[in-house]
């Protein structure tokens, strides 16, 4: 009697930790989400209210919500030419860096992933070295490069070193995924009529969709982001992206700290709208381009 009552308590005890350790597992994981989103999330939300406050309430009481509501600080910077030239300068520099990045490194995938060649593995590992080089590092040389060939003060002379920069993380992304589509979906293609660019172009991007999202998204955000490169090519105030117009409209409104605030605010809105956009693209990529049979 002792011993099945021993272990019965040992079994519940089993029982007990076995339903303990997950509970405390998801706990653990849903603890470190919500401190990621928190760290994240809360810089956004400060600068956006601080931006409906005046300079004076918040040097006064940094966390307090705005009373009264300046709308003023953002009407007057939508009506103003520095944040729209800046933006348009951003979407320029930008459409033309993902473009670039996108196109050339989903033709180079392509063939790293589908064709056999000699030097297939040695050329795919010089592109993944190239993640290990530093664009910093390549400033000066650019500089002298881009100035040698005419391309200085023109969004070209940014959105090309970027989409270099950008192309060895873009192959490495899309090669697998294009090694992944079957190759009996390419057989019958070609039993079809459609040659091997057909077959890119037809079948294997609109399947890659997801990874083609992604990609974009990653170019779209370093392009968006980049300082340093744009401040070394981009000569004038008309030609400087929204980073740099935010930096401009600090130096010039650095008394006004809710005018700031409400130009960051400003600034971070368009690449959290395609985000959002891409985000749904890249969901219904995922469910869509099922193969029938």
């Amino acid at each position: 009697m002792t011993t099945s009552t021993g272990r019965a308590s040992q079994a519940g005890r089993r029982s007990f930790r076995q339903r303990l350790e997950p509970a405390l597992g998801s706990a653990a994981r849903w603890f470190v989400m919500l401190v990621v989103a928190v760290v994240i999330i809360v810089p956004i939300v400060y600068a956006f209210l601080g931006g409906f406050r005046t300079t004076g309430a918040i040097r006064k009481d940094p966390v307090a919500l705005p009373d009264p509501w300046m709308v003023s600080n953002y009407t007057d910077i939508l009506e103003s030419d520095l944040f729209w030239n800046s933006l348009k300068n951003s979407l320029i520099v930008s459409v033309f860096t993902v473009v670039i990045v996108v196109l050339v490194s989903a033709l180079a995938a392509y063939a790293l992933a589908r064709f056999r060649f000699p030097g297939r593995e040695t050329m795919f590992t010089i592109f993944a070295l190239g993640l290990l080089f530093p664009a910093a590092a390549a400033i000066l040389p650019l500089y002298v490069l881009l100035r040698s060939v005419g391309l200085l003060n023109n969004p070209m002379g940014v959105a090309l070193p970027q989409a270099a920069f950008g192309i060895p993380l873009t192959i490495i992304i899309l090669r697998p995924f294009f090694r992944a589509i079957p190759v009996e979906l390419e057989d019958a293609a070609s039993i079809d009529g459609c040659s091997r660019f057909g077959f890119f172009w037809r079948v294997l991007l609109p399947l890659s969709r997801p990874a083609l999202a992604t990609v974009g998204i990653l170019a779209l955000v370093g392009s968006w982001n980049a300082f340093l490169l744009p401040l070394l090519i981009l000569g004038g105030n008309d030609q400087w992206t929204l980073p740099l117009g935010v930096m401009n409209f600090t130096q010039q409104y650095s008394q006004d700290l809710a005018l700031v605030l409400a130009f960051t605010s400003l600034s971070m809105v368009p690449a959290l709208l395609f985000y959002v956009i891409a985000e749904r693209q890249l969901i219904g990529g995922l469910t869509s381009g099922a193969i029938k049979g």
